[in-house]
């Protein structure tokens, strides 16, 4: 669930696999970054609301044998073991080609049984403890003409159980719950024993790589990252050229499966700011792009399909396009009048303006050979919230920016123009089409300006806050200026008393610091008002306590309240007064219970609370919060304590992240409308991800996640409640929002651990529910996925939730008189 950035801007990866949902995606490419009452919907719903594979789909027969394909991709990779840290999606797209996947991902995001490596595979024990019983394909060989079989589960088994620290490995999930793997009936078989039951078994094996890669640390660490031993796919890896940027893959011909239609792909390091030229110069066949690049593909086919040529669409709409009649004949004039330096630089400026309209008219004539092909790529761009510190560790300052955004608007704005279904998805975890899919965005609720408002100000962030003084500041200086008056009092009253005895030549003295006194009286007695009328507009201590901290019923003496304090025992304690956090806690568990049932006690309450509530602030502003303010003093901005509400917004500067900054500029707008001020940071590509995100430094940031078909386990990662380290900071996986719980945690672990698989859903959906509550991570649209492809390339292109099936990609048989000829 890099950029996961819409607009490619960031995307990140949940885990190092092959493109079976569970792909690593580079952190500086375009995938880096899912009612009260949230039922299952319906597949029909589901169905309607996901997007339909746009790859030219065509049977074998129709696909010509041979050709070379010239695939894009965003850099060569750095290793070709796709469970090392630093594996990218081109390791991913490799491994795919060469190596064994057990399980495929189909167009709903469902694992499928790869028949080319698998006859069966099935759990055949449950008590006393879970065994899956693998029979594999007979015919499948390493590329070196061993069979495929136990030896090769066991080396991988041990070198991602996490067991031996000398593997370098990104991620262990899976492995480290299996207890031992045995050799079946015959070689063909494999007895995998769990030590505690794995709902997630089928994502196990994915890539399988061969022992002699897995079975030594020194083989997995160095020796897979520039090649692989033996490998066992429809394609094998014949080099990888640095020096041009290639990596080029060729038909195995110890392949049992049907052949691959391709005799060779070569995958060309090509950035996406560089695709639009490579593709007007001829140099590839297949290449993800952006909506500029996608317009001016479809321009050229309309081009000719209107009969026009390059040469006339150059100056219809290209670089001729303002060339008037008039203009050319000065132009003319000019380069043959008497002022030979004016001559001279006009026909330089003449030569230059013709060189682009010929180069601009054969990039039309060239782009016109090409398709665009569109789904929704499986990954979602969401808005992140940094809840570790500052104003966004208060919950309700998270939700209230949340309320603040119109998601639909967001999402209309980047996929209504491309024609793609513009639904906001529903939740973390999957996405729509798939079995775990269900809306429980209304765990927190849609856009509502005026509940924004009210937990902004619930949260204490009022008009005007910034201009005041800390309640405790304004406490003090009144009891500090009621001493001074005291002390005042007594020094004029002994100056008094040494008057009345006093000498003549002494009272003129008396009667001037009598003056002062009483002046100092005066001014300490000011201010000693104005610190009791400050305190008087500051909520009480009385009657607050610490939420999570008190035992039902109790309360406790508290300090002024603080937001964001460290705590001993959870790090973050939020004051409220006691009865309007008891009926926000009410309202909260209402929720949570109906999302977690669906039907029930829970659900009844929520809904009474919700009637209870109406015409107040909302369910999450409890009664007696300040009534919204109206917009213009919203405007005004927010404050409380002295100091503004300001939220740090980083966002890629990179020449691809265009899109992802139009919708950063679109949010922060919307925050706006409701007082929250946003200091927009725009960095580099390359630091935006690392030493921002992955480090914590931003308030707000938009990045990717890719979807799963195996969210219990690949999600848990993004969204672990961070533990403490021994050094004081926080261990925070994947989860750089750093907003997390303990019983969101256990509903993953619970999910992981039931080997019934309607059971498991339900427990990722209840998951969702609470992560959607907690707001420290708002998904705002699918990812758009365009891809520019040659007309006659079939079986390529937008796939959408599944992965490629490469033996079938080709070109298409062109038909002549004589029957089917190839095409390549």
């Amino acid at each position: 669930m890099s950029q996961i950035g819409a607009p490619r801007g960031r995307t990140c990866s949940r885990s190092p696999r092959s493109r079976t949902l569970r792909s690593v995606a580079t952190l500086t490419s375009a995938v880096l970054a899912v009612t009260v009452l949230a039922g299952c919907s319906s597949d029909e719903a589901d169905e309607a609301r996901a997007a339909a594979q746009d790859n030219a789909p065509a049977a074998r027969d129709k696909v010509a044998d041979g050709g070379t394909l010239r695939w894009a991709v965003d850099a060569l990779p750095t290793t070709l073991n796709t469970f090392q840290a630093d594996a990218d999606g081109t390791t991913s797209r490799i491994a795919g080609a060469v190596l064994p996947s057990l399980y495929t991902i189909d167009e709903r995001g469902r694992p499928r049984l790869n028949p080319d490596y698998l006859e069966t595979a099935q759990v055949v024990e449950t008590e006393p403890k879970q065994v899956v019983l693998y029979k594999l394909n007979q015919q499948a060989v390493w590329s070196d003409g061993r069979e495929i079989g136990a030896p090769d589960f066991v080396a991988q088994w041990r070198a991602l159980s996490g067991r031996d620290t000398a593997y370098w490995t990104a991620r262990n999930s899976g492995y480290e719950r299996i207890e031992k793997i045995e050799r079946g009936k015959n070689d063909l078989e494999v007895r995998v024993t769990f030590s505690k039951p794995y709902a997630d078994w089928q994502s196990l094996f994915t890539p399988l790589y061969p022992k002699q890669v897995m079975g030594s640390p020194n083989s997995f660490n160095d020796g897979a990252r520039t090649t692989l031993k033996a490998s066992a796919g429809p394609f094998l890896l014949k080099a990888i050229d640095r020096k041009n940027g290639d990596v080029t893959l060729t038909r195995n011909p110890r392949w049992w499966g049907q052949p691959a239609k391709l005799d060779s792909m070569v995958l060309k390091a090509v950035a996406r700011a560089d695709r639009a030229d490579a593709l007007a110069a001829g140099t590839l066949d297949l290449a993800e792009i952006d909506g500029s690049t996608a317009e001016r593909i479809s321009l050229a086919l309309r081009d000719a399909r209107a009969g026009r040529s390059g040469a006339q669409a150059a100056v219809a709409h290209g670089p001729g396009a303002s060339i008037t009649p008039a203009k050319a004949l000065k132009s003319w004039a000019l380069a043959h009048g008497s002022d030979e330096g004016k001559a001279e630089e006009v026909q330089a400026a003449r030569e230059k303006n013709q060189k682009a309209i010929a180069a601009y008219a054969t990039a039309q004539d060239t782009l016109a050979k090409y398709v665009v092909r569109k789904s929704l790529e499986p990954a979602y761009t969401q808005l992140s919230l940094n809840g570790e510190s500052g104003p966004l560790a208060d919950e309700r300052v998270r939700r209230a920016v949340a309320r603040a955004i119109n998601r639909r608007e967001l999402a209309e704005s980047v996929l209504k123009p491309l024609g793609l279904p513009a639904d906001p998805p529903g939740s973390h975890l999957a996405l729509a089409g798939q079995a775990a899919y269900a809306d429980s965005s209304d765990a927190l609720g849609n856009q509502d300006t005026a509940e924004a408002r009210a937990l902004l100000a619930d949260a204490g962030w009022v008009p005007g806050g910034a201009a005041r003084k800390p309640a405790d500041a304004g406490t003090k200086a009144g009891s500090e200026a009621e001493k001074k008056a005291a002390e005042k009092k007594a020094a004029e009253q002994k100056a008094g008393e040494k008057e009345k005895a006093g000498e003549g030549a002494k009272k003129e003295g008396a009667e001037k610091r009598d003056a002062a006194a009483t002046d100092a009286e005066k001014q300490a007695a000011d201010t000693a008002t104005d610190a009791k009328k400050q305190a008087a507009d500051t909520a009480s201590d009385e009657g607050l306590y610490i939420v999570g901290d008190d035992k039902p019923g109790e309360r406790r003496a508290a300090p002024a309240p603080v937001i964001g304090a460290g705590g001993p025992e959870n790090g973050t304690n939020i004051l409220a007064p006691a009865p309007a956090a008891a009926r926000q806690s009410a309202a909260l568990l209402a929720r949570a219970e109906a999302l977690d049932t669906g039907t029930g006690a829970g659900a009844h309450a929520a809904q009474t609370i919700a009637r209870t509530d109406k015409g107040v602030a909302g369910a999450y502003a409890p009664r007696g919060t300040a009534a919204p303010v109206t917009a213009p003093e919203a405007n005004k901005g927010l404050g409380k304590d002295g100091k503004a509400l300001s939220l740090r917004f980083v966002l890629p500067s990179g020449p691809g992240s265009e899109s992802l900054r139009a919708v950063g500029d679109r949010i922060v707008r919307m925050l706006d409308a409701v007082g929250i001020r946003t200091e927009v940071s725009k960095v580099s590509d390359d630091s935006f991800f690392k030493d921002h995100v992955a480090s914590g430094d931003y308030d707000l940031a938009l990045y990717s996640w890719p979807a799963s078909a195996f969210p219990a386990t690949d999600a848990r990662p993004i969204f672990a409640k961070p533990e403490p380290a021994s050094d004081g900071s926080l261990l925070v996986e994947q989860n750089y929002s750093r907003v997390g719980t303990d019983r969101i945690d256990q509903l993953f672990d619970q999910a992981a651990g039931t080997l019934d698989e309607e059971e498991a859903r339900e427990l990722v959906r209840q998951a969702d529910a609470r992560i959607w509550a907690a707001a420290g991570s708002i998904p705002l649209y699918q990812r758009p996925q365009l891809v520019a492809a040659r007309a006659d390339l079939v079986n390529a292109g937008a796939w959408g939730l599944a992965g490629p099936r490469y033996q079938d990609i080709g070109f298409k048989k062109r038909e002549t008189s004589k029957g089917a000829e190839r095409t390549p």
